[in-house]
């Protein structure tokens, strides 16, 4: 694999398409060289004012549109007015869609993370078909035995008096009236947050480009089994949900339906445009695995710790700076530093700023040693040790090709260096 690149946009490599055809959807790789692509104009636009895809109209060539995927993975559907077929962007990533969950699931839970096989990606190359898949499987093990029921707080008007009644509401609505009561009682049910989690999870999916017809029925069978729970309706905060002994076989769907519903859905109109899609961003998943696996790799002996803590680079407390991973001893002291970089080393070496970024993270937590965590490289240690501050920065590279096993152990490597450091 060769992973995400450094930023710098490549030249964009010809595509031969007559000027009379338009495409109704474009397949692109995370990363790769940029491409000349015949679109309609209103999609070009909307592209091109988004951030799912990088585009530009090409200056010499009208109706033609340099487009270019940087590190979100997935598919959107964009409908334009007056375009009958919603145009579809599919971004695949680098990395095998098995690993791209088992990055993912880890992430969400070191101790009972998906290994390879867990969640079965069998037959899918494509993110948002996987994750469908993913979902659904997940789904059918949570409710196999039946919907989790439990107690929810209701307030409401009744003609029966439940519960207690809500003295002050029946004063301020009825005037003194003795029928309907406002009243207040838990409510055993299915509908609760568990449930409603996962009704909108298959509400999400059913509506998103690229799911298989047999995904589909499966998720219209989900459908069906929570029929009586209702849905989180678009604008409404999330139910919250803390894992108990009663919901632990809902809990790898409760998650994967929370990284569905996040910060990876795509669900806005600007104007008359409207895009619908999921995309993963392949730069914070990566991090968000370094920095978990160092945490569970670094566990023990007193130390602590903490992930995007927040600190200053000067002594006026005036200019921020957030490491991905930050370690403290026993004393409360910061003891080892670490950041993650989902990007390719270049021709001469890794970025020159990403060293910069880490000696200042180095000066202002007094630490002698500094520790960048790549992708990928041509080799997987480097060291500098920088003139006249004595302070040794680290450049480690993980090959994201190889099993969880081996993934595993390279972090495991690099968190011996850390705690020797």
């Amino acid at each position: 694999m060769t992973p995400a690149g450094d930023g710098a946009r490549s030249e964009p490599a010809a595509v031969e398409v007559p000027t009379a055809e338009v495409l109704s959807g474009v397949d692109l790789a995370e990363y790769a060289a940029a491409s000349g692509l015949a679109l309609p104009d209103g999609v070009g636009r909307a592209l091109a004012a988004g951030d799912v895809v990088d585009a530009a109209p090409d200056p010499y060539a009208p109706g033609r549109w340099t487009v270019r995927a940087g590190s979100r993975v997935g598919a959107v559907n964009v409908a334009v007015p007056g375009v009958r077929e919603p145009f579809t962007v599919r971004v695949s990533p680098k990395v095998p869609i098995a690993r791209l969950f088992f990055l993912l699931g880890y992430s969400l839970d070191p101790a009972g993370g998906w290994r390879d096989g867990e969640v079965d990606v069998t037959g899918h190359r494509d993110v948002v078909p996987a994750l469908a898949h993913a979902v659904e499987r997940q789904i059918d093990r949570a409710l196999r035995h039946g919907l989790l029921q439990g107690y929810r707080a209701v307030q409401e008007s009744s003609l029966v008096v439940r519960g207690r009644i809500r003295e002050a509401e029946q004063i301020r609505r009825r005037f003194g009236a003795m029928l309907p009561v406002e009243v207040a009682y838990d409510e055993f049910t299915t509908d609760i947050a568990e449930n409603r989690v996962l009704r909108t999870a298959v509400e999400r999916l059913l509506r998103l480009p690229g799911v298989p017809r047999g995904v589909r029925r499966g998720l219209l069978h989900q459908r069906a089994r929570l029929a009586d729970v209702t849905p989180v309706v678009r604008g409404q905060r999330m139910p919250g949900w803390q894992p108990t002994r009663l919901n632990a076989r809902y809990r790898h769907a409760l998650r994967l339906a929370e990284v569905l519903l996040g910060g990876g859905s795509v669900e806005h109109a600007p104007g008359g445009l409207r895009i619908d899609g999921f995309l993963f961003d392949m730069n914070q998943l990566f991090e968000d695995f370094v920095t978990v696996a160092l945490r569970e790799a670094l566990k023990g002996a007193g130390r602590v710790a903490r992930l995007q803590d927040c600190h200053h680079l000067d002594e006026a407390s005036a200019i921020r700076m957030r490491p991905d991973f930050v370690l403290y001893g026993p004393d409360g002291i910061p003891c080892a530093v670490a950041d993650a970089k989902y990007k390719a080393e270049k021709r001469g070496g890794y970025p020159d700023a990403d060293l910069y970024q880490m000696l200042a993270y180095c000066t202002a937590l007094g630490l002698p040693e500094g520790h960048l965590v790549y992708a990928k490289g041509n080799a997987s240690h480097a060291a500098h040790r920088v003139r006249h501050a004595g302070i040794l920065i680290h450049q480690h590279a993980l090959d994201l090709d190889q099993g969880p096993a081996g993934l595993l152990a390279d972090i495991a490597q690099v968190a011996r260096r850390m705690a020797d450091g």
